[in-house]
């Protein structure tokens, strides 16, 4: 179990410790990775480290943990700008989408890292896309129920829109194509449109931060 931290100083390293973790887990993966290398990138030592997280196991989950709540934290702040139903889904997998444009780091750490860390880890990343594929289902049941869809199985639906989002992030992360992920979407969403019934025109690349191709390396920031 990990130190509950309540001081100010406490939390910032145990973020410093977080953050640094994400850079090391991404630089030199999970396996390799050594709490010396996190304690060294977070300027701490190795018994801080240790005081806020017992083992290297625990670190991960902890990052995992952190980043899935804050990317759930920006899905839902973006969900609640959108008044139709389908649009609210759409907004979900963008933001996913511009969260790990943004934060490459995060992408791996999600993509390929946490499914190479073991079978606990594997288990509880299938939560997370759990809990995200539950977001898109609950707006497509909207959908279905006020008539905007029809005749469309939403749990089939929903885990496909998140299937085909994550293959194109992990296609971006391994093979760096497309150069922009906001290029994907853009072919990405009207295929994901007419699954559930509805023509839609090639989006606009998106706005924001995605939009400016920046990229960030920190834990959810």
């Amino acid at each position: 179990m990990t130190e509950q931290p309540s001081q100010p100083r406490a939390l910032d390293r145990q973020r410093r410790i977080l953050d640094a973790a994400l850079a090391v887990f991404s630089r030199r993966g999970y396996r390799e990775a050594s709490v010396d290398e996190i304690a060294e990138e977070a300027e701490t030592s190795k018994g801080g480290v240790y005081f806020h997280f017992p083992a290297k196991q625990m670190i991960f989950r902890a990052l995992l943990d952190v980043s899935a709540k804050r990317l759930l934290e920006r899905v839902e702040a973006a969900i609640e700008r959108e008044t139709r139903p389908v649009a609210k889904a759409d907004a979900a997998l963008l933001t996913v989408l511009d969260a790990f444009a943004d934060h490459r780091a995060l992408a791996r750490l999600f993509m390929i890292e946490a499914l190479g860390a073991g079978g606990e880890f594997q288990e509880r990343l299938l939560q997370i896309h759990s809990d995200f594929i539950a977001v898109i289902k609950l707006h497509l049941d909207t959908a279905l129920a006020e008539g905007v869809i029809h005749d469309v199985d939403t749990d089939i639906a929903s885990r496909a829109w998140f299937g085909a989002l994550n293959e194109v992030i992990l296609h971006w992360l391994i093979k760096g194509t497309p150069a922009r992920l906001e290029d994907a979407y853009t072919a990405l969403r009207p295929l994901l449109m007419r699954s559930v019934g509805i023509e839609a025109p090639a989006a606009a690349p998106p706005r924001g931060r995605l939009a400016n191709g920046q990229a960030g390396d920190r834990a959810g920031h």
